[in-house]
């Protein structure tokens, strides 16, 4: 473990202690600490090993979403229990998110089964305040607290921010779980205001403390801190079948990072002055994460080797894309698109001359022909990332950040645009 120059503690609470990087400024090492609270800590237990769990826990689901592309203030796992991040502010509410109904949510809505579903998924706010058992809010109530956070006044703009985020946040991580056949029924999310940047970001942690999580959708195999909640007594046999639940979820959360199925995009182009073109739609696939082959084949002036290209990827049962990108009269991507079971997008280079005319021969296609036309390189490559999403869970939270990253900016921006016309 590389040694760092701890400062002052910054910050404790029931898990976990925060402490300020003095060679560092910006960031700070959050502690885990072994222990177990439930009931705002009305129950509170040691557990050997807790710390490490966590700490390997929330160090995975941070990295899974920072590679996918959300900002979290998480920066790297620094040693078995702690981890480096930005240091923040943090933003006193507790954002629920919900996609079966369970627990509190039954008790404070009689009437509603265990197991109902909800979609969209249900957003719930929760008030940090230990003394009045963290009430709900309502998003009226959040704006109408005015809070500032390190100089940033938690506004509606603000707020959508966060409720969009929560959103994206549990979709991701509820994917991500569905590939190890469990659902993820509801999850708790913070987010604090880093100091050097402003900005609003995911943090404090995601851990089995964070969200109720059932094997194969069955909650009496549930696997997260409810087991401890809802211990009759604590026993030392009991405290070693919720640590036994703590590590199967720790040895399972690596497996999120790995990638279900190999997939690839292999793009075809008419002839080499097509190559600028293709350099474009593989940028934007390395973006998503996706390998990318470029062959050059024409199907006007070599129709045997095209085919003979087609059949060497679809022989090794790899899922693929083919993309197909040719100039002028586009032969390449109708051919494909007859010849295979495999999805083919048609990219072509139109040239403002004959653009117009060119772009028919992408169009119009004979029956018995499923080949689409993406005119944007980035957009061809957007497309074929959204078929390969649906077998690689990691593909498709990339996209999901994406859409909320956009999302996000156009809010930030309309928030700008307001302030300056006031």
């Amino acid at each position: 473990v590389p040694s760092l120059k701890i400062g002052q503690k910054l910050n404790e609470g029931k898990t976990k202690q925060i402490f300020e990087l003095v060679d560092q400024p910006g960031l700070v090492l959050v502690q885990s600490k072994d222990q177990n609270t439930a009931g705002n800590a009305v129950r509170k237990d040691q557990m050997e090993g807790k710390a490490a769990i966590a700490n390997k826990t929330t160090s995975c689901v941070f990295q899974l979403l920072q590679e996918s592309g959300i900002k979290t203030a998480f920066v790297k796992q620094h040693s078995d229990t702690a981890f480096i991040a930005a240091h923040c502010q943090m933003i006193p509410i507790e954002w629920v998110c919900r996609r079966v109904a369970t627990g509190s949510f039954l008790k404070r809505n009689p009437g509603v089964k265990e197991g109902y579903r909800f979609s969209p998924l249900k957003m719930e706010m929760f008030f940090k305040d230990d003394a009045n058992n963290d009430p709900q809010w309502s998003e009226e109530q959040l704006l109408e607290a005015k809070l500032c956070v390190a100089g940033l006044t938690i506004g509606q703009c603000e707020v959508d921010i966060m409720s969009r985020s929560t959103v994206a946040i549990f979709e991701m991580v509820e994917k991500a779980w569905a590939t190890q056949n469990c659902t993820l029924v509801d999850m708790k999310t913070e987010f604090g205001v880093s100091v050097k940047s402003g900005e609003i970001v995911l943090a404090d942690v995601i851990d089995n403390d964070s969200w109720r999580l059932w094997p194969a959708g069955d909650r009496s195999q549930q696997k997260d801190k409810q087991v401890y909640r809802e211990l009759k007594e604590v026993t030392p046999e009991a405290m070693q079948m919720v640590k036994r639940n703590f590590e199967w979820v720790s040895e399972r959360v690596k497996l999120l990072l790995e990638p279900q199925a190999s997939s690839r995009v292999v793009l075809l182009m008419g002839s080499t002055s097509d190559v600028a073109h293709c350099e474009k739609i593989r940028k934007a696939c390395a973006s998503y994460g996706i390998p990318c082959v470029l062959r050059v084949s024409s199907a006007h002036r070599g129709p045997d080797e095209t085919l003979r290209i087609k059949a060497e990827y679809e022989g090794d049962g790899v899922p693929t894309v083919f993309v197909a990108v040719a100039g002028r009269s586009n032969g390449l991507g109708p051919v494909m698109s007859g010849n295979t079971a495999y999805p083919v997008i048609s990219c072509p280079p139109l040239t403002p001359d004959w653009g117009p005319q060119d772009v028919w021969s992408s169009l119009r296609m004979p029956s018995g022909l499923g080949c689409s036309t993406v005119l944007s390189p980035e957009a061809c490559a957007q497309f074929a990332a959204q078929i390969l999403g649906l077998r690689d869970h990691l593909v498709w939270c990339k996209l999901r950040a994406s859409m909320l990253n956009t999302w996000v900016s156009l809010r930030l921006a309309d928030k700008k645009f307001q302030a300056c016309s006031l």
